[in-house]
């Protein structure tokens, strides 16, 4: 999947980035260029392969050392919502942003 000058610029306009020439074309070179990689990298057999929970598992026994998942903290949510604007059910509203 190449990208084009268009597609760029539909991305900066979205990111509200504004680029001249030079930064348009270096960042088409740079997203191509990653999205090269992606490709190779999607092109290889991986069946088989299990996958790793750590990068160094591939070659030698790594112990992870994982704490219990318990809750350290008291539940804030109210103080914290006391000052917003507009809340509803536990949750923060905010104006609808979508263009």
């Amino acid at each position: 999947m190449a990208l084009t000058s268009d597609d760029i610029r539909h991305l900066a306009h979205l990111a509200r980035l504004e680029l001249n020439a030079e930064q348009s074309e270096r960042m088409l070179t740079n997203l191509n260029s990653f999205f090269a990689i992606a490709q190779a990298m999607q092109a290889e057999d991986t069946r088989g392969v299990a996958p790793l929970a750590h990068p160094l598992a591939a070659v030698q026994d790594v112990q992870l050392r994982l704490r219990d998942d318990v809750v350290s903290e008291p539940d804030r949510r109210e103080a914290y919502q006391r000052n917003a604007p507009a809340v509803e059910d536990g949750l923060f509203l905010v104006p609808k942003v979508i263009e």
